[in-house]
């Protein structure tokens, strides 16, 4: 299950169509790979980009991370997606007990919040906000515990109170917040993102390797495993 970015323009531009005829129906499908979108929401799967060549994602020095090991696993999430939520919730926990905890990868989080999920953008500058108080993955869990994809549970008002209930400096947190400091590492992370071909989330790299969607436990064991084997 993937949130497609360009599934959400698409809806966002749609509008009734009744002209002549009693109804129109419209079925817009354009295949996701080989550089392809797709308005359906996206299949899971694993995409390896080339035998040869390995997808390098830009580097940010102060991007949320967690772990030291060897294998780099990038996160493109975007806190109103409900798909992103599903892998926090259903497969995260798994990947950091198996293999952050034990060293064996490092999880870096960059964020890409999509056009049209209205409170995306807001609350990944908060999580930004959260993370100079070196307390992004707390906030990040509250974020994906609260919110929904209809953006309840993410207004600025939430976002605040989140930081509260973590026990975050709020007048450092609330100038961050309001003053907008974070949108341009938030933009920059959406830029890369889409510099490596990432169109919707939640999208995951490891060891050149990209996974698309919200995929169960076992699909990133097989590729995480593979990668340490290198």
């Amino acid at each position: 299950m993937f949130w497609n970015i360009n599934e959400i323009k698409f809806k966002d531009l749609l509008i009734p169509i009744s002209i002549l005829l009693g109804s129109v129906f419209i079925a817009v499908s354009i295949g996701f790979s080989a550089g392809k979108l797709s308005f359906g929401g996206g299949e899971e799967k694993v995409e390896n980009e080339s035998a040869t060549q390995t997808i390098k994602v830009n580097a940010r020095k102060d991007a949320p991370t967690m772990g030291k090991g060897k294998v780099e696993l990038f996160i493109f999430s975007d806190f109103q997606c409900p798909y992103s939520k599903k892998f926090t919730q259903e497969t995260f926990e798994k990947i950091k007990t198996n293999y952050v905890d034990t060293d064996k990868i490092k999880i870096i989080f960059r964020h890409f919040p999509l056009p049209g999920h209205t409170n995306a953008q807001k609350s990944a500058e908060a999580g930004e906000c959260a993370n100079k108080q070196g307390q992004f993955w707390p906030y990040h869990d509250l974020l994906f515990k609260n919110g929904n994809g209809d953006g309840t549970g993410l207004a600025v008002s939430d976002l605040k109170k989140y930081a509260e209930e973590l026990g975050l400096n709020m007048a450092q947190f609330n100038s961050c917040l309001d003053s907008g400091s974070t949108s341009k590492v938030v933009s920059a992370d959406f830029k890369d993102g889409q510099n490596v071909g990432v169109n919707g989330t939640p999208v995951f790299i490891i060891n050149g390797q990209k996974l698309v969607g919200a995929q169960s436990y076992e699909a990133f064991k097989t590729v995480i495993d593979e990668a340490l084997k290198k």
